[in-house]
This record gives structure tokens, sequence and C-alpha cells, in this order.
């Protein structure tokens, strides 16, 4: 994969639905405010990659909303958004580690959602569970033309997705429909408890999922396809921080899947995959905030 040019080869346009949430950093009391949101930081990541992006979501027309809309705006990415009354929120406090505990102040409901040109969608975190919003998000999944490819990453908050029972069904309908699915190793054990992560990979792909991909951290992240299974090291970094890494390799793996298909997915091309995620996700963990790289920086 070339990662010399500014542009990717194709004008598809990539469909981001999703939240957008002004992350306000808690660091032993002193606190910074990053744009984010996993959605918005996949949007982030992609357009800095050189796609064509739209991104639904929700921003209100308020000092922090105007960050966010002009944050995105910077990275090429077109936002359609329903105000709100107030841009949602969600405090990290770090851990030690480089981790994050969370609080969250957030509504989810975007303006109607049309699908329009895109070829590959994708949603996750608090949208696919949140309503009033989750709703359009499952009628959107579920009423894509053929050909559109689709993604999620459910990025579970407890706090907001109802019971288990309520966001395992959830899961199951979007995922069922989705071409691509990634979990990280926090989302898989709330999700399946007691599950291997190969027990979680073989579910995913039962649920029809082509491209199914477990995140774990430091120790890096494991791919499979019906053809293939492999594991893939993180990159040695310097960590500043872990926000928005997990968003960063999502969009690394749809920045692949919209380049080069997912006709082939054998153990060479999921390694190919794999290694690009972590690359563009270990820069990112290098950086204060969800701030992922562009394209140019990547090269080598």
């Amino acid at each position: 994969m070339s990662t010399t040019s500014n542009r990717v080869s194709t004008s598809a346009e990539v469909l981001i639905v999703g939240e957008t949430i002004i992350d306000v950093i808690d660091r032993n009391g002193e606190r910074s405010e990053h744009v984010g949101g996993s959605p918005a930081n996949v949007a982030l990541t992609l357009g800095r990659l050189g796609h064509q992006v739209r991104f639904v979501t929700e921003i209100a027309d308020d000092e922090r909303g105007i960050r966010a809309l002009a944050h995105l705006a910077a990275s090429d990415v077109a936002v359609q958004s329903r105000p709100g009354g107030r841009t949602s929120t969600a405090v990290a406090h770090l851990q030690d580690d480089g981790s994050a505990r969370y609080e969250f102040d957030v509504t989810w409901e975007p303006p109607v959602i049309d699908s329009g040109v895109a070829t590959h969608v994708h949603t996750g975190s608090i949208a696919a569970f949140l309503q009033p919003g989750a709703d359009a998000v499952r009628t959107l999944f579920e009423s894509l033309p053929v050909g559109v490819t689709r993604s999620i990453d459910p990025n579970i908050r407890p706090a907001l997705v109802g019971s288990h029972h309520e966001a395992l069904t959830t899961f199951h309908t979007l995922a069922s429909n989705s071409d691509v699915v990634k979990l990280s190793d926090e989302d898989a054990n709330w999700l399946f408890p007691d599950s291997t992560v190969d027990d979680v990979l073989n579910g995913l792909l039962s649920l029809g999922a082509r491209l199914a991909i477990v995140t774990l951290g430091s120790e890096g992240l494991v791919l499979a396809s019906t053809e293939a299974r492999t594991k893939v090291p993180a990159r040695k970094v310097r960590v500043a921080d872990t926000i928005g890494a997990g968003d960063a390799a999502m969009g690394a793996i749809i920045d692949a899947v919209v380049r080069d298909g997912l006709d082939q997915l054998d153990e060479v091309e999921l390694l190919r995959i794999g290694k690009w995620a972590a690359h563009v996700a270990g820069v990112t963990t290098s950086r204060i905030g969800a701030n992922p790289p562009r394209r140019h920086e990547l090269a080598g």
C-alpha cells in the first residue's frame, strides 16, 4: 500500500454516521479539551488519509460545536448535522497506564440519513445504541443497496447502551448487516463474557462478517476471515495516551477496504491490513488526544 500520496486513488465517498463529543481530558486535575467521539475520530482519520468523507452527526451551535466543525473541516470532512441544545461531552480521567475513565453528557438525534453515493458506510459507539438515533442507524444498515460495504465498531460504553441483553441484540442486528466488524478486547469481554478471542471472531464470522477484528491494546490485533486468521503486534511507540487509537485503527481498516476491497482476505492480505492499522494507531497513541496522522506522515 502506498503511503506517499495525500489523496487516495478512488473518489468514492465514505459515509460515517455517529456522535461528535468534546473530550475533556483530566490529567491530575488539569483539563484540556479535544474534539472526539468514536465515529468523529474515524471520519477524521479517513479525511486525513485522503478520502472523500461525509459525516452525519449532531453538533450544537455553541462554542464547542463551532470548534468541532472547524476541526473536522480542517481534515476535509464534510459534516451534515442536526444542531442540538449543547454539544455532547465526555470527561476522560486519565489513568497511570494512559487509559481513560469516562463521564458522559451525550445526546444523539441525527438528521435524516441518506446513503447518497457512498460506497462504504460506517457507524458504531454511542450512535448504535442510544435512542432516538439508534433506530435511524439500524434502519440505514438494513436498507443499504447491494454493493455498499458497511462496518461497525461498537466501542461499548456500558453507562449508555442499556442492559446487556438490549446491547447484545442491537449489536447482533448491526453486525449481521456488516461486512467488517471490529471489537476491542474490552468490547468483546463485555458483550461475550468468558469467550476467547477465537470464539468471538468465529461468532462474528458466523453473523456474516467478511472481515472480523479484535484489538488487544498494547498486544496488537487479531484479524480473521473465512480464509485465514492472523495476529499483528502493536507498533512500539512512546505512549502519550490511548484516546482515539482504536478509532484510528478502524479508519485505517476502512481505508484498506475502500482501496482494495474484500474479495481476497488470505493471510497475506490480513497481515497487510493489520500492519497498516497498527501503524496508524501507533502514531495516534504517540500524541495527546485523538490526533490521527495524515497519509504523508506515514511514509516509510
